[in-house]
């Protein structure tokens, strides 16, 4: 179906490096540090969902990347009614950033898809993420080097879903958008940006969630391997 295309965008986060699993090791480690007595697992599932909710307000010029980073914990350790100073967050914050590039899991498949892709498509990222932290998980996952371009928001000015990324992005690889696709986890950022700003899109689904929209969907990275 798309095998026409050349230019490959792909977001990182949720969509080929696990953020979830990778975040569950780096909060162990921080907590280990600090010798604090929370149980990991309920505080990723209070955590994830409050992430999202904030990385969305985020993408909309919203709430600032220091506000993101702070909210997202405070909330957590309010909903759990655990006793931290304002301090201690702010350092938690600054720890997970650090820690959370250091673990590399990658979701089932990534590296043989991008082995079987690198040699007929050109491959780059685009993310929202920090290019400090973003720079760090493509070294060490090993995946940098399929890429020719990499395109975050600090480069660009914007965010997915704003236009401004995707014409950069396509500005940067010398690409156009006839000839590009757009492969994300996020419907709204990924997929409607992209098909807002008039390039395709395939919309990795991993949680099967139910969208009204006539997109194609994968829900494992390998299936990929069928259309492109």
């Amino acid at each position: 179906m798309y095998k026409h295309k050349k230019h490959l965008f792909f977001d990182l986060d949720h969509t080929l490096w696990d953020f979830d699993k990778n975040s569950g090791f780096a909060f162990d480690t921080i907590f280990k540090n600090h010798k604090l007595k929370i149980s990991v697992q309920e505080f990723l599932k209070i955590y994830m969902p409050r992430n999202q909710y904030y990385w969305k307000l985020y993408q909309v010029n919203k709430i600032s990347h220091e506000d993101l980073r702070y909210y997202r914990l405070k909330d957590v350790f309010d909903a759990l009614k655990f006793d931290i100073s304002e301090d201690l967050i702010h350092q938690l914050s600054e720890d997970y950033i650090t820690y959370l590039p250091e673990y590399n899991h990658l979701f089932d498949g990534a590296i043989e898809l991008l082995e079987y892709l690198k040699p007929n498509y050109i491959l780059h990222i685009i993310t929202n993420g920090f290019s400090q932290v973003q720079d760090k998980k493509l070294t060490n996952s090993n995946i940098g080097h399929y890429f020719e371009t990499i395109t975050n928001s600090e480069m660009a000015g914007q965010k997915k879903p704003n236009p401004i990324i995707f014409e950069y992005a396509l500005r940067v690889a010398n690409a156009s958008k006839e000839d590009s696709i757009m492969i994300g986890d996020s419907f709204e950022a990924d997929v409607l940006g992209a098909l807002d700003f008039g390039m395709d899109a395939i919309y990795f689904n991993e949680g099967k969630i139910k969208v009204n929209h006539d997109v194609f969907q994968v829900s494992h990275l390998l299936e990929l391997k069928n259309i492109l």
